[in-house]
């Protein structure tokens, strides 16, 4: 069996590389000459760790490879070489709605479809969606494929939504804690067998269903991992009008078993290509399907979860006397998390980006994410480690949890700096440690 994957950014490398290292031949298509030409050298655009490593293990014309993996911009070439074709493109937030935008997803299979041509002999094609889409999309975009096949064609449409965690993505592919796959055959699911033999054989858990409910399973996981984050960032809140310490009642909680410790704890809350537009596409397609009473709670969650940047601009503010006119301000982090270098709806650099409009002058330092913080926001200050960031500043911002500043000195630190003044975003410093060291620490839901 071959299989291509439509789409190489964090999803389709990662899914292609781990396919190649489940035994398959891949072909990988993107309409990107510079990304094919990047992955066919060897090189993986983006920062995920163990991925790079895991390409050049399958990649052809790499020393010592398998060369099962090669990359193509042809989807004549695609058509002709696979037998499962995965579906991996970007569904960003439509621009100025809260709703999914689809033209990627549409235009893939728009555009695969005409080269879908298979012998009497052969078993029917299979295009396989992973990209995260509205509840009731598999269903519309089998009918389309269907309508733009060649006369006589066999194929068939699954959809297997991805649970992959930018940074973890390699071991999430290949130890995923379940697959979900939505057929409408048995011949489709005896594919998909075949294609996770390999994790199935290791015990790992299969749900198959239909289309709507394998699509509703990544956006209801997603909804509520994102409510359970700003529900303890609304404690964090209640925290801080009542003296109270949200990290001590995070890990109180966390001894629930019905509860646990996961996602639970306070900081600047989420961000990312995927919770964010997700539970809001979520809501925009509950609206259209007339049950938009049903996520109405997501309207808060978002609302929480935008309070805290501005809560640590005021924070951050008070700790400038007032105002940011003169003074400089540090900024540890531009990802959106940690061992990843995607900016997309950072709350570092939206935190960054206030305190810059208010007058600040703003200096940012991320391990892995300051090229790509740089084009989204060109007029911030960036700079090549922790103390040039610090020098001279007024007040030192954690904003993501990298293990670099985990284990800052602050002595070390407190030798650059103005003012010894450090507001942690992420909850993840010794107070004890850094006001031991002459600094005043202060951190979203937590007593001074």
């Amino acid at each position: 069996m071959k299989i291509t994957v439509i789409g190489t950014g964090y999803l389709g490398t990662t899914h292609a590389a781990c396919m190649a290292e489940l035994g398959f031949e891949v072909l990988g298509l993107d309409i990107l000459p510079e990304r094919v030409e990047a992955l066919s050298a060897g090189r993986v655009p983006m920062y995920e760790p163990g991925l790079e490593a895991l390409l050049r293990k399958h990649l052809v014309g790499q020393p010592g490879s398998t060369g099962r993996l090669r990359f193509t911009s042809s989807w004549a070439e695609v058509g002709a070489f696979g037998d499962v074709h995965f579906v991996c493109v970007n569904t960003p937030q439509r621009r100025g709605e809260f709703a999914c935008d689809m033209s990627y997803v549409e235009s893939a299979f728009d555009l695969l479809a005409p080269h879908l041509q298979r012998s009497a002999e052969q078993p029917p094609a299979l295009v396989v969606g992973k990209s995260t889409v509205p509840v009731g999309s598999a269903e519309r975009l089998a009918e389309r494929l269907a309508e733009r096949v060649p006369a006589g064609a066999r194929v068939e449409v699954a959809w297997n939504p991805e649970f992959l965690r930018e940074g973890f993505a390699v071991n999430d592919t290949l130890n995923p804690d379940r697959l979900v796959v939505g057929v409408r055959s048995e011949q489709a699911e005896a594919v998909l067998r075949e294609v996770y033999a390999g994790l199935l054989e290791r015990g790992t858990p299969m749900v198959v269903t239909d289309f709507p409910t394998a699509e509703l399973v990544k956006t209801a996981a997603n909804s509520f991992l994102a409510t359970k984050i700003s529900f303890i960032n609304a404690m964090a809140e209640v925290c801080e009008a009542s003296g109270a310490d949200v990290v001590q009642l995070s890990g109180a909680l966390a001894y629930d078993a019905r509860i646990g410790g996961k996602f639970l704890n306070a900081g600047l809350g989420f961000g990312g290509g995927c919770l964010p537009k997700d539970i809001r596409a979520f809501m925009a397609r509950a609206g259209e399907l007339g049950a938009d009473q049903a996520l109405t709670f997501l309207r808060e969650v978002d609302s929480i979860n935008m309070r805290r940047r501005s809560r640590m601009v005021e924070l951050a503010r008070e700790q400038c006397g007032g105002g940011f006119l003169g003074r400089r301000i540090a900024v540890l982090g531009a990802a959106f998390k940690p061992d990843s270098d995607d900016v997309r709806d950072s709350p570092a650099l939206n935190v960054a980006g206030q305190i810059q409009l208010q007058g600040g002058q703003v200096t940012v330092f991320d391990p892995k994410a300051v090229d790509n913080a740089r084009k989204l926001f060109p007029s911030l200050g960036y700079a090549d480690s922790v103390l040039e960031a610090a020098e001279g500043a007024h007040v030192v911002l954690h904003l993501t949890e990298w293990q670099e500043f985990r284990e800052m000195d602050p002595h070390a630190l407190a030798e650059v700096v103005s003012e010894r003044r450090i507001l942690d975003g992420r909850n993840v410093l010794d107070p004890q440690r850094w006001r031991a060291a002459g600094w005043t620490y202060r951190a979203l839901g937590r007593p001074s």
